[in-house]
């Protein structure tokens, strides 16, 4: 068996717009996403983000969106935003096909390494909808904790999906950097 060819980290620039829409769609939403164990097709159907959505991330002059290349194709990404005395972790998606492979703890690893290196943060914050016990249960591996303090879902704005359920909220998760 060969080894997997390695990983290449860089920040996404406005022509990738479309492929890094594409990934997390197939990570999050859809029957492609039933491949990985990232989905969330039996709670929300309809769009996890927009090509507007992506654009806005890599516009944004206080966050970076890390695009992850193997072999010269995205197979992952996350949001990286610097907010005062911490950085916020969101639109993480790896590639169904290479989900439980590893790849997702490298990935959150060299996030946590940058924002604590660039920023000089000593913490990272990230939502999670609170019943995703098994996405949660991963992160909690990775070292979040769970605080009980509570968002609303954006009910009513399709832009972050059509719920298929009514008890949809934002559990904040948060890492010490050290």
């Amino acid at each position: 068996m060969t080894a997997a060819a390695p990983l290449t980290f860089r920040d996404a620039v406005t022509a990738d717009a479309d492929a890094l829409v594409a990934l997390v769609e197939s990570a999050y939403r859809g029957d492609d996403s039933r491949a990985g164990w990232t989905t969330e097709a039996d709670i929300l159907e309809g769009q996890r983000t927009d090509p507007q959505g992506v654009l806005d991330v890599i516009e944004n002059p206080g966050s970076r969106l890390l695009t992850v290349e193997r072999d010269g194709t995205i197979v992952a990404c996350c949001q990286l935003e610097h907010r005062d005395d911490h950085a916020y972790f969101g639109m993480f998606a790896v590639s169904p096909a290479l989900q439980g492979a590893g790849l997702g703890k490298v990935i959150i690893a060299e996030a946590e390494r940058f924002v604590r290196e660039t920023w000089g943060v000593r913490e990272m914050h990230m939502t999670v909808i609170s019943v995703r016990e098994e996405l949660i249960a991963w992160y909690e591996r990775r070292g979040y904790r769970r605080t009980g303090k509570m968002s609303p879902f954006p009910y009513g704005d399709e832009r972050f999906g059509i719920p298929q359920r009514d008890d949809l909220q934002f559990e904040l998760l948060v890492k010490p950097l050290g």
